[in-house]
């Protein structure tokens, strides 16, 4: 047998699979968590501390919300439920048997209850067309035309007065479906609108459009969104012509909305495109490129990918603030939970209402903050090749 070589004997040749793991100590979760947690003894004592509050925490919203929750009620006279089970359980535990009875109000408002099915599918459509819109294989021109058939159907689905489906007044509108589409509309054409201000304030040949565009960007930052969504919805109609300013109260609160996320997004864009090198710029005019092939084609792709967490921050913090529409009595997700909790069977389950309307708040934001880290991560691998 022949005796084993020097690099036999170091371990250069031994598989992959058959090398010897680092230890505990150094690599894996106790090392981890002797690092963090346990480093020292102010850290343990901290550590412990934190821990039992979190625990007491995680024990008391279980037994609230799971143990002693009472999850449905029994249908009492002139055929209403029964609430008692949960006043008998109040402060103990949860009443999510309001949620079960009040959720078609919550997510539809005053929609009609026979054409809820109607909204519904919005909500669909609207959850099929973000998920289109995230897939970077769908990042064409053709993107642009499924948004366009989308939303006509949504808006027809909506309405109704077509295909055998009873017109909807805009009035009976509420719930989910409002936010989505304040929501949607409004960032979809304020963002278009905050890349041409922000290349129009850092213009140079045009002072004109530079000047024009710094006034609106002050303008919009210097009033809260509540003003200006009561302009639009109370001064807006005095300083029109008369019958002029008639159109909806839905339709000028998206006007605000979109006004006051093109300023914010505005000037997200204009730091991506500040942080770009000029170099970028210097290249593509020694290739010729026209302005707007330079900035189509170069600048522009560079600068987003530059400002994805402030940007889709600030997406975020427009999806929760469309719940001010509140104020001038348009019927959004906050709105419809107001309703809900009006209701004298259901008094006293607030905390149930509006956890179930944070829970899809949560749910819609955390959706964006995820794609964006993966997105932020996909560009940063290609960009490092």
């Amino acid at each position: 047998m022949t005796p084993p070589t020097e690099a036999a004997t170091l371990g250069l040749h031994t598989p992959t699979a058959a090398r010897e793991r680092p230890p505990a100590s150094v690599y894996g979760p106790m090392a981890w968590m002797r690092a963090n947690l346990f480093s020292g003894w102010l850290s343990t004592i901290v550590t412990l501390v934190l821990g039992y509050f979190v625990l007491q925490l995680l024990f008391g919203m279980v037994s609230w919300g799971v143990i002693n929750a009472v999850w449905s009620v029994p249908i009492g006279a002139n055929n209403l439920p029964d609430p008692t089970a949960c006043r008998a359980v109040h402060g103990e535990g949860a009443c999510w048997a309001a949620i079960g009875d009040k959720w078609h109000l919550i997510l539809f408002g005053r929609y009609p209850f026979d054409e809820q099915w109607r909204p519904g599918i919005c909500i669909v459509l609207f959850l099929g067309l973000y998920i289109v819109s995230a897939m970077r294989r769908f990042w064409r021109a053709e993107l642009a035309l499924i948004w366009l058939v989308t939303l006509i159907v949504i808006g027809l689905l909506m309405w109704g007065g077509v295909f055998g489906m009873p017109y909807v007044s805009q009035d009976t509108w509420g719930g989910l479906p409002i936010t989505l589409i304040l929501s949607t509309f409004g960032l979809a054409a304020a963002f278009p609108l905050a890349v041409l201000v922000a290349l129009g304030r850092r213009s140079t040949k045009l002072p004109a459009v530079k000047l024009i565009c710094v006034l609106y960007v002050e303008l919009i930052r210097g009033v809260p969104l509540v003003g200006l969504l009561f302009m639009a919805s109370v001064m807006l109609p005095l300083f029109l012509p008369a019958g002029s300013g008639n159109f909806d109260k839905l339709l000028r609160a998206q006007i605000a909305i979109i006004l006051f996320a093109g300023a914010y997004v505005a000037e997200v864009v204009r730091g991506g495109l500040a942080a770009l090198p000029k170099g970028q710029a210097e290249a593509a005019d020694a290739l010729g490129l026209s302005y707007w092939q330079k900035t189509m084609k170069i600048i522009l792709p560079q600068a987003l990918r530059l400002v994805i967490p402030p940007l889709v921050n600030t997406f975020i913090g427009f999806f929760k603030d469309t719940s001010l529409v509140v104020i001038i009595g348009i019927f959004d997700l906050l709105l419809s939970g107001k309703t809900a909790m009006a209701d004298r069977t259901w008094q006293g389950t607030a905390p149930e209402i509006y956890g179930f309307m944070a829970l899809i708040y949560f749910c819609f934001c955390y959706a964006m903050s995820s794609y964006s880290r993966g997105l932020e991560a996909k560009l940063s691998r290609s960009r490092n090749r």
